[in-house]
C-alpha cells in the first residue's frame, strides 16, 4: 500500500517522530517469544520487516522517551486502529483506554466547573442574591445543581375533595403531578358518602378543596395564589413538614373479606390437578374431601365444621363446583377456585388475581357506575350522544377509576337488587360494557369479528361470566336466542337464570347502545325512572331519520332492522305498528294512522343497519 508523498517525505526525514506526528503509538519493541523484548530489527528476518516504497521502517528504541501528541489530538490507538500495534494490545483493552481517559477529561472540566459555580454563587449570596446558577451545560452532558434545602421530604399528606367532569378539580390533578407530589383525591361523586364529610370541614360542597393535613389551604384560585406570590413552597413546608394527623381527610379502604386470608392458604394445601369426571377432562381442580382436610388441618377444627366454612367459600364465590350442580360438599366432588375457571382469561375486569376486599353491596357498585359514565358522557360525547371520542375516553380519569370500579363486580350479590334496579344495572354495565370491549379490543369490521366482540369480551360478575350477548339475550331478553342463533344463551341449571327476566320489556332495545350508527344514543339509566327514561329514548329513536319513515303513495313503512331481528319480542307486523304509535312526533303517527285506517295493504320496508364505529 503507497503511503502519501507527505507521509514518506516525514518518515524519511525524521524516522523517531513520524509515527507519533500522525498520532501513533510505539511500534518499536515486541517480545521474542522468551519473554525478552528486541529493539526493531533485531530478531526479524528480512521478509518481516516493513517497507514502504522502499523505504525501511526503523523505529526508535523501547527505552527513549515518547513525545506527546499536541493537545486535543487523539492518537491512532485512541481511533482503533484495525490492526493493534502489538499483541498485548487487545480490543478491550484499547477501548478501555479510550472512555477511562475522556472521562477523566469530562471529570475534570465537570469539577471545574462546579468549583466556579460555588464561587459565583458564594459571591452572590453575599451580596443578597439567593440565586445563583442552577443548571448549566456540557458537551453532551447535562449538570443540574440543586441548592441546599431544595427537594425537602414532605412527612404530611395533601388531600384534595373534586367531582368528576369538573375542569378545576382536573387543573388541581395536573398540577400536584406536574410537582411529582403524592396527593389523595376523594372524588364526592365516586364516593357519595364523602359529601357530607366535605359540608363539614368546608362548610360547602364547592370542589376543589385542598387539604395540606387537616389545614384547609382553599381552592384553585388560592393554590394558584400562593404559587404565583412564591409562597407555595414555604406553606407546604411549613404544614406538611411534619406527620399528618389521624383527623385529616384520608382515603378508606373498604376492609378485606375475612375468608382471603383462609383461601390463600388453603390454596396452597389443596392438590389442584388436572382430573376426569363424567367422561369430561376437566382441570385445575379437587376433591371436596381435600379441601375438607386441608381445612381442619388449618383451623384445627371438626369436619363438620370445615364443611360449613367450605359452603361459606362458595357463597362467597371464592370456589365453585365444576359443573355448578352444588354449593359445597364433602366427598368425591369437584371444585377449582374461581381463579382457575376457563373463562377468566376472556374476563376484562380480572386482572391477575381474585378481589379480596369484602364485597360492596351491588346498589353502591351500580350507583357509582352511573356516576361515572354519565361524567364520561358529559366530556366525551356528542350533544346528541350518537357519537364518541373513544382516545379521549381511554386517557381520561374517569375511565381509569371505572376499570378499577368494575373490579368490585367479581363477588358482588346481585339477588338483592329489586326489578327496576337490576333492569337499570345490567343496561348501564351493557353500555359500559361496550365502550370498555372498543376500547381494549377494537370494533368488529365485520360479520366474524362480531362474534368475538359481543360473545367473548366478558366480565365476571358475581362470580359467572358474562358477555355483551349474554346480558343483552340471557339476562334482558329473559334467555332468548339472538338473531341467527339456535340456542339460548343459558342452559338449564345455570346459575345466571336466577337473574333473566321472566317477561320482556320490548323498550329495552332503545336503551341497548352497541358502539354502532346504527344503535340508539347511549343513556345510562336511573333505577327510579327507568320506564320512562325507556320510553323517551323510544321516541328519540323514532323520531331520527334512520328511526322510521313513512311513504303515502307507495304505501309503505320504512322501520329500523332491529325490528325485525327482535320480532319475538314486538310481536306480529301490524302489531308492532300499532305499539310503535306510542312513540311517534305528531307527523310520523298522522301519516301511519292514515295508512292504517283505510284498510289497505302497507308494504313494511326494514332498513340497512350501519355497524361503522360511532366515534368522533
Amino acid at each position: 500500500m503507497d503511503l502519501p508523498h507527505e507521509a514518506r517525505e516525514t518518515r524519511k526525514i525524521d524516522t523517531g517522530t513520524a509515527e507519533e506526528e500522525k498520532g501513533g503509538e510505539n511500534h518499536c519493541a515486541e517480545e521474542n517469544g522468551n519473554g525478552i523484548v528486541n529493539p526493531p530489527g533485531i530478531g526479524r528476518s528480512e521478509s518481516e520487516r516493513k517497507i514502504v516504497n522502499d523505504y525501511e521502517m526503523i523505529r526508535p528504541h523501547s527505552q527513549l522517551p515518547k513525545p506527546a501528541a499536541p493537545p486535543g489530538v487523539i492518537g491512532r490507538s485512541q481511533s482503533l486502529p484495525e490492526k493493534f500495534n502489538s499483541p498485548t494490545d487487545s480490543p478491550a483493552a484499547t477501548i478501555g483506554k479510550f472512555f477511562r481517559e475522556k472521562s477523566n477529561s469530562v471529570s475534570e472540566a465537570i469539577t471545574k466547573r462546579i468549583s466556579s459555580l460555588r464561587n459565583d454563587v458564594d459571591g452572590d449570596a453575599a451580596a443578597g442574591d439567593g440565586g445563583g446558577v442552577k443548571e448549566f451545560n456540557l458537551v453532551g452532558l447535562k449538570v443540574i445543581k440543586a441548592l441546599k434545602g431544595e427537594g425537602k421530604e414532605l412527612k404530611g399528606r395533601i388531600s384534595f375533595f373534586s367531582r368528576s367532569n369538573c375542569r378545576d378539580s382536573g387543573a388541581v390533578r395536573s398540577f400536584l403531578r406536574g410537582r411529582n407530589l403524592n396527593f389523595v383525591e376523594i372524588n364526592v361523586d365516586v364516593y357519595p358518602g364523602r359529601e357530607k364529610e366535605l359540608r363539614e370541614r368546608t362548610g360547602g360542597v364547592a370542589v376543589p378543596q385542598i387539604f395540606f393535613n387537616e389545614k384547609l389551604i382553599g381552592g384553585l384560585v388560592v393554590l394558584n395564589s400562593l404559587r404565583n406570590g412564591g409562597l407555595l413552597d414555604a406553606k407546604m413546608e411549613e404544614i406538611l413538614g411534619s406527620k399528618c394527623p389521624e383527623d385529616a381527610p384520608a382515603p378508606r379502604y373498604t376492609a378485606a373479606d375475612e375468608m382471603a386470608e383462609v383461601v390463600r392458604v388453603v390454596g396452597q394445601r389443596v392438590p389442584i390437578q388436572d382430573r376426569i369426571m363424567k367422561m369430561k377432562f376437566v382441570k385445575n381442580c379437587f376433591s371436596g374431601a381435600e379441601l375438607v382436610e386441608a381445612l381442619i388441618h388449618h383451623f384445627d377444627c371438626g369436619r363438620k365444621k370445615a364443611i360449613e366454612i367450605g359452603k361459606k367459600m362458595a357463597r362467597k364465590h371464592f370456589i365453585h363446583h365444576v359443573f355448578g350442580e352444588n354449593e359445597f360438599e364433602d366427598g368425591n366432588h369437584f371444585y377449582r377456585f374461581l381463579e382457575h375457571e376457563p373463562y377468566i382469561p376472556k374476563c376484562h375486569n380480572f386482572r391477575g388475581m381474585v378481589n379480596d376486599r369484602e364485597p360492596k353491596s351491588a346498589g353502591a357498585v351500580s350507583q357509582r357506575l352511573t356516576c361515572i359514565m354519565s361524567a364520561i358522557l358529559e366530556s366525551y360525547a356528542s350533544d346528541d350522544r350518537r357519537h364518541l371520542d373513544y382516545v379521549g375516553i381511554s386517557n381520561s380519569e374517569e375511565f381509569r377509576r371505572y376499570v378499577h370500579l368494575v373490579e368490585d363486580l367479581q363477588r358482588v350479590n346481585l339477588l338483592t337488587l329489586s326489578h327496576d334496579e337490576k333492569l337499570a344495572f345490567f343496561l348501564n354495565l351493557q353500555n359500559a360494557m361496550a365502550i370498555h370491549a372498543v376500547i381494549r379490543i377494537g370494533h368488529p369490521g365485520g360479520m366474524i369479528d362480531r362474534r368475538h366482540f359481543f360473545a367473548e369480551f366478558m366480565y365476571i360478575i358475581g362470580g359467572h361470566p358474562y358477555s355483551l350477548s349474554s346480558i343483552k339475550n340471557g339476562i334482558l331478553r329473559g334467555n332468548r336466542r339472538p338473531p341467527y342463533v339456535l340456542i339460548k344463551p343459558f342452559s338449564s341449571g345455570d346459575k345466571r337464570l336466577e337473574l333473566a327476566f321472566s317477561k320482556v320489556n320490548e323498550l329495552i332495545h332503545f336503551g341497548i347502545w352497541n358502539a354502532t350508527r346504527g344503535s340508539p344514543s347511549i343513556r345510562f339509566f336511573n333505577p327510579k325512572g327507568i320506564e320512562s327514561e325507556l320510553r323517551s329514548a323510544a321516541r328519540e329513536y323514532f323520531q331520527r331519520d334512520d328511526g322510521m319513515q313513512v311513504d303515502l303513495a307507495k304505501r309503505a313503512v320504512c322501520l329500523p332492522r332491529i325490528i325485525k331481528w327482535y320480532s319475538a319480542d314486538f310481536g306480529q307486523e301490524k302489531e308492532i305498528l300499532k305499539w310503535i304509535m306510542n312513540y311517534l312526533d305528531a307527523s310520523k303517527a298522522g301519516l301511519l294512522t292514515h295508512l292504517l285506517s283505510d284498510g289497505g295493504s302497507i308494504n313494511i320496508i326494514y332498513q340497512n343497519y350501519d355497524w361503522s364505529l360511532n366515534s368522533s
